[in-house]
């Protein structure tokens, strides 16, 4: 089962200095039937003026990564941590047993990113920030593994839960494969930029594809694609 959700359909406000959509319940975005995705909890398509952003405030118990698509995201913790993010890289928060952080757009234009919560297995342990380059010509062609729980993705930035967020960037008329670990693991892709089929089902840029049921997907771009998955546990 892969059920399309387009992106001019999705929840979401405008702030003015920030250009919210959700793909799930978030904020004053309430809608019963999606409230999460096996353990993806939250996928949010923000638009972030520059010289604003989101000021210090906290979380506990969840796993926050955020794929940045256009410009550069500046990152500050409670931790002490600092960190300047740029398009193509990610950055993960385990928020663990509480953090209070703060994201500035601090560059000359607009910055993009996709923020994607998921559910980590347990409550509890020590929260942690950590940021990681992934040139995308080291993923053309294929799906790299950005960030993950499961053993085996050393090279991955490390979340606290059963799941992985993989990229991949395709060519016009090429396809790259993913294959789930069982059929019974959620899936969610949306493509960052492009046009797709996933098994047979067409995608627009920023559109959302829920998939359940399926061994593997097989992607083909229609034009160059930028490609974000989420593989996770119930």
């Amino acid at each position: 089962m892969i059920e399309r959700r387009p992106f001019n359909r999705l929840g979401g406000a405008n702030h003015g200095w920030l250009d919210a959509k959700h793909h799930f319940s978030f904020a004053e975005y309430e809608d019963p039937q999606r409230m999460h995705w096996g353990a993806l909890r939250v996928w949010n398509d923000d638009t972030i003026e520059p010289g604003t952003g989101f000021p210090p405030h906290p979380h506990s118990n969840m796993e926050i990564i955020t794929y940045v698509r256009e410009g550069a995201i500046t990152h500050q913790d409670s931790l002490g941590n600092k960190g300047r993010t740029v398009a193509g890289d990610v950055q993960v928060m385990s928020a663990g047993t509480g953090i209070r952080h703060a994201e500035y757009n601090l560059e000359p234009g607009i910055t993009r990113i996709f923020q994607i919560w998921i559910f980590p297995d347990r409550h509890g342990g020590p929260p942690s920030w950590g940021s990681k380059p992934f040139p995308k010509d080291d993923r053309s062609g294929r799906f790299v593994t950005l960030a993950s729980g499961i053993e085996g993705d050393e090279d991955a930035l490390p979340i606290r839960t059963d799941a992985r967020v993989l990229g991949a960037t395709v060519r016009a008329g090429d396809t790259v494969e993913y294959r789930f670990s069982d059929a019974g693991r959620y899936g969610y892709l949306v493509p960052a930029k492009g046009t797709v089929e996933v098994n047979g089902v067409a995608l627009d840029a920023r559109d959302g594809a829920a998939i359940r049921g399926e061994e593997s997907i097989r992607v083909t771009a229609i034009e160059d694609a930028e490609l974000v998955l989420v593989d996770s546990a119930a």
